[in-house]
């Protein structure tokens, strides 16, 4: 059978290259294609030194070969290594998700203070509010958006995507949804470096399909290190809420999530502040309110720092039930703790669509590592 080196490299095209979201052509992982009467030579560089990844690039290039051109043909692939520079390796490569129209992010100073109840409850009013949504759950140590939104057993299916193969997000309450929760051990703890963290988090965002999304929302891992610089090194995040409680402690640790999105470096505009916990109303009291963690102290941290206060959640136990049962309170019509995060997510929309009127898009932040500085 005639064929040309151009057939190979349209055969390549359909491979993805790991972690990059983008075919080996397009990366540039192909060195070389030498082809002569029957015969294919394939010279492939990876980042990722291991036998495996050597053997499965190996076998996805034969067999792309194989089903587009020729099962005759006779293909060599000639596999090496090709280490990334020292700066890059702590950094994702930043680039707009075709599709997906607004990204925010969602932190917490502190763990503990309900962040990611937060972004379930959001992400749910969202849908029901009309909108399509997206969680990507970056909390790289401790996910728990699977078991939120009850699909702790379910796996992301492989979908093809313009020929080469994605991540098909799980669905869940309208909801779109990814992560680490998905492919890690619940009995094991994660004990990974920033690199290993970064990488993973690439392949969520890039290696997905996630459609078209009027909302990505990010839930980001409680205080400020590596995954945040990842992440707004990756994407261009339109804006930032912060969760707090009222108490002292937690609202210190708050004001730093804020400083870090407002660096110069950075510049992820911060929608507002959204106050969890906030009182205790018991049941055979109902017009009584119990200000347990202190009152209105989130209210008043954003006052100080002039940025908006987004509203106030209080602490009620079928919050908490609805969170382990995978069944987020937010999906219960009619009911008071519904109207409180419809109000809050009215008014992060409302925050949203001024900064996007009155702001540029953001840009993805690029950090060198090595010098210490940072530049847009």
């Amino acid at each position: 059978m005639k064929f040309k080196k151009e057939d190979i490299y349209n055969a390549l095209e359909t491979i993805t290259a790991p972690g990059e979201g983008k075919s080996l052509v397009e990366n540039k992982n192909i060195k070389n294609v030498v082809t002569f009467g029957n015969e294919v030579i394939v010279d492939v560089a990876i980042s990722n030194p291991t036998l495996q990844a050597k053997k499965k690039i190996e076998a996805e290039i034969k067999k792309a070969i194989h089903l587009q051109i020729s099962e005759t043909i006779d293909v060599k692939v000639n596999v090496t290594i090709e280490a990334k520079p020292k700066e890059e390796i702590n950094q994702i490569k930043g680039k707009e998700i075709p599709g997906i129209k607004n990204i925010i992010a969602i932190a917490s100073g502190k763990g503990g203070v309900g962040k990611s109840t937060v972004t379930a409850n959001v992400a749910v009013t969202l849908s029901k509010m009309g909108f399509k949504v997206g969680v990507l759950d970056a909390d790289v140590y401790g996910p728990s958006q699977h078991i939120m939104f009850d699909v702790e057993r379910e796996r992301p299916l492989s979908t093809k995507v313009d020929g080469r193969s994605k991540m098909k997000p799980v669905e869940s309450y309208g909801v779109k949804l990814l992560s680490l929760g998905f492919f890690t051990n619940p009995s094991q703890a994660v004990i990974w470096r920033g690199p290993m963290a970064s990488k993973a988090l690439n392949q969520l965002i890039f290696d997905a399909d996630w459609g078209e999304l009027d909302f990505l929302l990010i839930d980001l891992p409680p205080g400020t290190g590596d995954v945040h610089l990842s992440i707004v090194q990756a994407l261009p995040i339109n804006g930032a809420v912060v969760v707090s409680t009222p108490q002292n402690i937690a609202l210190a640790d708050a004001k730093k999530g804020v400083a870090m999105f407002q660096q110069e470096a950075i510049n992820v505009p911060v929608l507002g502040i959204i106050e969890n916990m906030a009182y205790f109303t018991p049941e055979e009291l109902p017009d009584n309110k119990y200000y347990i963690f202190g009152k209105d102290g989130a209210k008043n941290l954003a006052e100080d720092i002039n940025t908006t206060f987004l509203g106030e959640i209080p602490i009620v136990q079928s919050i908490r039930e609805g969170g382990d049962v995978g069944h987020p309170v937010a999906l219960q019509s009619g009911t008071p703790l519904e109207t409180s995060f419809h109000e809050i997510t009215k008014e992060v929309v409302s925050q949203l669509l001024k900064r996007n009127a009155n702001l540029p898009p953001t840009e993805v932040v690029r950090i060198t590592t090595m010098s210490g500085c940072s530049t847009k």
